[in-house]
Order: structure tokens, then C-alpha cells, then sequence
């Protein structure tokens, strides 16, 4: 385990030319100012009425202000009925017509281009507890969600009724002012679905040969052709590798994109994955940057039409796709959620002030695949506030001390700044970043390395004074003579009381990080996201891993998709996994574990790694708020234990509310 630097304070320098990605490029008769597009991602901004929002509006509008080509909305259902899913626009309804006007215009705005992807449904993906009861299917599928339910097999009656909903909602998007439609064939919804042999065992026209299972999407495009004329490019979103056992591969799906071609798509959206494989639809920071444009090359043989790919890109894997020739437009999602300026900057030479995705899932997936709220996202608060959360300049400004360096604190300090109060960052490390930056070792958190480095740029254009080394006393001065406290000073491991603890080959999980690791057969006492994560990183390294875990599951607080690319890693790596097992004692061999049934067991090691989680570190936050309760803010685990995204947003809050 080697320790990465975390703080780069001189400018990120320019490595490549990225004037390629701001070259006029056509879909059809459109043409878009640049290669770059936000790629479709549900918001839950929708009204009950089915009308957009205010803050969906705000929140892409703020996306066409930052420079991007052209925008797709997440997917948009036929209607409530079909949807299973989340609200959205009702294409099905004139009423929602002028909100979506709205929403067009001021993306158009912006002189960008602005797209309505459009879905029949999820079918058997869909929640069974929405829309109907029991979800449709090409053919009597089980439910993805509940594979004790068999879904019904959609009519060819049905399918009919269909084609008018899907020429209502294509004039819907033409009318409102919608540049251009994006059919939803992706990811095993519906017309995935009756593309597939997997899920297609239809015996009518519908079914059976290669163009009969195509026909449903092939009529989809005719009936949006006939609606809207000539002139509007229709997009269609395809994953081409479904990358599980009796998914389609990459060859299956040649022939279709090819038919897709011939019967009027003008573009492809092209990447890999399914339900099946959850974490290629939403993938994580485990699978790295570009995860899905291996699937370009094969597709540009046999289409002539414009290829558009997603998947956790960076600007440089998105030079690199474009000059490689096999993909004319780079989609990025989640990164134009963590910074909606991104294209702006790149196109100004600004490269160094692109704030990083953290590939979290944490706060934009994880909210609404948890169906509780809008999106948000862990580095970024103002996602869907952006009406409500403007950083504006104060008159009055005052002197802001900050203890901590961690991301609450950094964010505090950045926010602050940028409302033009004085700021000073005091930190007793010798790097910014704090407990996140000292744990983000793994070639897997590259981007959390990348995030404290972009914060240390940030401080220092905006005149930040930092100062690290530096261990502040509730007694200090310096917090005399400031005007507000911000106190992040985070989290401290917590110790349980077992024997051998304090032995020499024991070490917690962040001093691991610090200082590396010895020997080659590890123990990670713990199997939260903390001992999971140091477990890989050692794997990968080469050494024998085992994680000791009291549950009846590791990784219990891990985001469920994240967790699936993890175990898949785990299991690759060889990692040992030991649940059910209470640790009882340590030893310089090993360690003793209670199982189950209240036998022992040992379990040797050379080094055993302690990540039993984090509790306040309570005392200096209670000390400072005792002698300076009115101009004292506690950030982030110095209050209460949570993850990096709590901890920046609360960092926000708390340099907002000084006026």
C-alpha cells in the first residue's frame, strides 16, 4: 500500500489538445456546437401533475449555461400506467406542454441543443408495487425485483396501442421544442426486452427470427418518423454487451444497430450492461474511467451513422475516443452533475478547475434508486437548489478560521471565500485532504485524490491561507479574534476493548494507509466500506486478504450498486471473507474468532488491520463551542459520523449562512 500525494497546489498543466471535443458536429439536419452531450439521468424533479419543476428547470438550464452541445433528459415514460418508474414529464398530456416549453427555451438559451428520451417502460425491470400491479414484458418474464412474480406478456393489441402513445409523446417533444428524440432500448427495459432472445420467447410476429424480435423497435422509429417529419433526428440508446451469461454481446448486436440504421435512427447511443449487471448501468469508481467504450470500435465497422458513448469518462479518455475515430460524440453524466461548468472550463484552458465526480453514486443514484428524493451529489450541494443556493458576493465580510482540512472544512473554506469573507484553514497534517485524502490510496480512488487536489487549487486562486502543521488550541488566539468558528476536525477510529489490540503487528486502517503495510498474509478486522475497500487495495497489490466481519454480510453500508462491483472484485482478488465471526482476541500469530455456535477459531496472519469505524472526535468541538458558542459551526464527523457527501454539504451550509 503506497501513500499517494493528495495535495497539488501549482495548476494542473495541460497535457492534451482538447479543441477536437469543441468541433461542430451534425445528427442529422442538427447541428451541435461541440462533441460533448449530458447523457439522460432521472432527476425526481418532476411535479405530481407531471409538469416539470422549477428546480428541474434551474437545474438543466444551469448544465446549457456551463457549455455543453446538447442535453438528453432522463427517460421519459408513455405514461403512468407503463412507467414503473419514477415521475416524470407526462408526455401523455398537453397540460405539461408549457412547462416543458420553458424548459427548452432557457436550455436553448444557451445556444444548446436540448433532447427528450422517451421509454414504453421499464417492463420487467419495473417496481411491482407501481403503475400495474403485475409489470408487463416482451414475453412471461420474471420480475427482476421479484423473480417469484411472472410478468404478462404484453398483447399485440397492446402493441398497437403503443404506437399512438408513442406518436402522442413524439409530437409532445416536437411541439414543446425538444431538438431531437431519444428512444430508450437500453439497459433490459422494455424494447431491450423484446430485442433479446433471453427475454423474447414470443412465437408471433414479434418473436421467433432476428426481425422479429427487432420489429418492435423498428416500428417505434417508423411511428416517431411518421409524427415528426423528416427533420427531427431521432437517437436510439442501445447497450451492446450485456455482459452476463445469455445477455447479447457485442456480435449479436451488430446486425441490429444496422437495422436501427436502415429504418431512420440518425444517431446511436452505445455502451454495455443490463439489470443484470446493475453497476455497468450506473458504474462506479471501481470500474474505472471509460468503462464502456470498448464497445465503439466493433459498432463503427458496421454503422454509418453518428456513435455517442457514456460511461465514467474523463476529458482525456474523451480526446483519446474522438481521435480514435470510432465515436463521434462523448456523453458524460454524472460528471455534469458534479460540475455543471466542466465544458466552459475545459473550452477556456481551465482544466485544473474541473471539480471531479467522485463516482460515488452516493447522492445522485443512491437517492433516487432509493426512491426517496430529487437527485443530488456528494461534491456538489447545489445540485437541484441552484435557484435557492447562489453563491453571492457579501458587503459585509468577515474573518472566517476554519480547523480542519478535510472535505467539510475545504468546502467551508471555498464557499466562504467566494462570498468574499476572509479565510484561514488550519490543519495539523502536513496535507489537505484529511482522513478522506490519507484513506484514498487505491488506484480505485483516484478521483477523491483528484477532488482535494482540485480544492488546494481552489484555495489558493481565491486567497485562502492554509496552514498545515498546525494544531489549534480552544485557548488559541486566533479564534479570539475570529468573527466565526468552523470546526472539522472529524473523526477519530473507534478501539474496542479486545486483547492484543495494542500489539505491535496491529495497526489501524487509516495509519495502513499512511504507512503501508507489512507482510503478505493480512486480517482486516471489519468489513464496512472502510475494511472493504483497504482489502482490495491489498489484494491488488498481491497480497492474502481475509475480512473478519461480526454481520452475516461485509459491506453492509456500502451503496447496493457499488457493492456489486465490489464483491465481484473482492471474489476475483481472492479475498477471504469471514462472517459471522467475532474477533476476541489478537495475537502476534493471528487472531481468535468466536463463530456462531460460540466454538474458536484461529486465523493467522502477519499483520492484522483494525477498521472497526470512526466515532466524533468530540472533545476540542465541545471545548471551542463552550468558550465560543455564537460564532461556532461543527462540520461534518467532528458532529456526526457520516460519509464525505454529508460532510461537504454541511461544509456548505455552514459558509452559506454567513451573510
Amino acid at each position: 500500500m503506497k501513500k499517494m500525494a493528495t495535495t497539488v497546489l501549482e495548476p494542473v498543466k495541460m497535457k492534451l489538445n482538447y479543441e477536437k471535443l469543441f468541433e461542430p458536429m451534425k445528427i442529422g439536419k442538427l447541428t451541435l456546437k461541440n462533441r460533448l452531450i449530458m447523457a439522460p439521468m432521472g432527476t425526481f424533479t418532476t411535479m405530481q401533475d407531471g409538469t416539470e419543476s422549477e428546480e428541474g428547470i434551474a437545474y438543466y438550464e444551469e448544465r446549457a449555461r456551463g457549455g455543453i452541445g446538447m442535453i438528453i433528459i432522463g427517460a421519459q415514460f408513455l405514461n403512468e400506467k407503463t412507467a414503473q418508474g419514477g415521475p416524470t414529464i407526462a408526455v401523455d398530456n398537453n397540460r405539461a406542454i408549457p412547462k416543458a416549453t420553458v424548459l427548452c427555451e432557457r436550455v436553448h438559451r444557451w445556444g444548446a441543443k436540448i433532447c427528450a428520451q422517451i421509454s414504453p417502460g421499464t417492463g420487467r425491470n419495473g417496481m411491482p408495487d407501481i403503475g400495474e400491479r403485475v409489470p408487463i414484458s416482451s414475453s412471461e418474464n420474471p420480475s427482476f425485483y421479484n423473480p417469484d412474480m411472472i410478468c404478462r406478456a404484453i398483447t399485440t393489441t397492446e402493441i398497437k396501442d403503443m404506437m399512438k402513445d408513442w406518436a402522442q409523446a413524439a409530437l409532445f417533444a416536437k411541439k414543446a421544442g425538444f431538438d431531437a428524440i431519444e428512444i430508450h432500448g437500453h439497459a433490459g427495459y422494455l424494447i431491450d426486452q423484446f430485442m433479446s432472445p433471453i427475454w423474447n420467447n414470443r412465437t408471433d410476429e414479434y418473436g421467433g427470427s432476428f426481425e422479429n424480435r427487432a420489429r418492435f423497435a423498428v416500428e417505434t422509429v417508423q411511428t416517431i418518423r411518421e409524427a415528426v417529419g423528416p427533420d427531427m433526428p431521432i437517437l436510439f440508446r442501445i447497450a451492446l454487451d450485456h455482459r452476463f451469461e445469455g445477455g447479447r454481446t457485442i456480435e449479436d448486436s451488430m446486425p441490429l444497430i444496422q437495422l436501427l440504421e436502415k429504418a431512420g435512427v440518425d444517431a446511436i447511443d452505445i455502451d454495455a450492461g443490463a439489470y443484470e449487471t446493475l453497476d455497468y448501468i450506473f458504474p462506479p469508481n471501481y470500474l474505472g474511467d471509460a468503462c464502456m467504450d470498448y464497445v465503439c470500435e466493433e459498432a463503427r465497422k458496421h454503422v454509418s451513422i453518428p456513435i455517442m458513448n457514456a460511461g465514467s469518462h474523463t476529458p482525456e479518455t474523451a480526446v483519446a475516443l474522438i481521435d480514435s475515430g470510432n465515436c463521434d460524440f462523448v456523453m458524460f453524466g454524472r460528471q455534469m452533475i458534479a460540475d455543471p461548468e466542466f465544458p466552459k472550463k475545459l473550452m477556456e484552458n481551465r482544466r485544473e478547475d474541473i471539480r471531479p465526480c467522485l463516482l460515488c453514486n452516493e447522492e445522485c443514484i443512491g437517492r433516487v434508486f432509493n426512491r426517496t428524493t430529487q437527485i443530488s451529489c456528494t461534491v456538489n450541494a447545489q445540485v437541484c437548489m441552484e435557484s435557492y443556493f447562489k453563491i453571492e458576493k457579501t458587503t459585509t465580510p468577515q474573518n472566517i478560521v476554519i480547523i480542519g482540512g478535510g472535505p467539510g472544512g475545504l468546502e467551508a473554506a471555498r464557499v466562504a471565500a467566494l462570498k468574499g469573507h476572509d479565510v484561514s484553514v488550519y490543519d495539523k497534517n502536513e496535507e489537505l485532504g484529511g482522513t478522506f485524502g490519507i484513506i484514498a490510496t487505491g488506484p480505485f480512488k483516484k478521483r477523491i485524490r483528484d477532488l482535494i487536489t482540485w480544492y488546494g487549487v481552489q484555495l489558493e486562486k481565491l486567497g485562502v491561507q492554509v496552514h498545515l502543521n498546525t494544531e489549534i488550541k480552544e485557548a488559541d488566539p486566533i479564534l479570539a479574534a475570529a468573527d466565526k468558528i468552523f470546526v472539522a476536525t472529524g473523526a477519530v477510529p473507534f478501539v474496542p476493548n479486545i486483547p492484543g489490540i495494542e500489539n505491535s503487528n496491529v495497526i489501524g486502517v487509516v495509519d495502513a494507509h499512511k504507512n503501508g503495510v507489512q507482510g503478505d498474509n493480512i486480517i482486516v478486522c471489519g468489513g464496512g466500506m472502510s475494511g472493504c475497500d483497504t482489502a482490495l487495495e491489498l489484494a491488488l497489490e498481491g497480497k492474502q486478504v481475509t475480512i473478519i466481519e461480526m454481520e452475516n454480510e461485509i459491506a453492509r453500508d456500502v451503496m447496493q450498486i457499488n457493492k456489486i462491483s465490489l464483491m465481484r472484485q473482492l471474489a476475483e482478488n481472492n479475498v477471504n471473507l469471514l462472517t459471522d465471526r467475532k474477533v476476541v482476541r489478537i495475537d502476534p500469530m493471528g487472531v481468535t474468532v468466536e463463530k456462531p455456535d460460540g466454538s474458536l477459531d484461529f486465523v493467522p496472519s502477519d499483520t492484522v488491520i483494525t477498521a472497526f469505524g470512526q466515532k466524533p472526535s468530540s472533545a476540542f468541538p465541545d471545548a471551542v463551542r463552550a468558550k465560543y458558542n455564537i460564532k461556532t459551526t461543527v462540520i461534518g464527523d467532528a458532529e456526526q459520523v457520516s460519509k464525505a457527501g454529508k460532510a461537504i454539504h454541511t461544509g456548505f451550509y455552514a459558509a452559506m449562512a454567513v451573510e
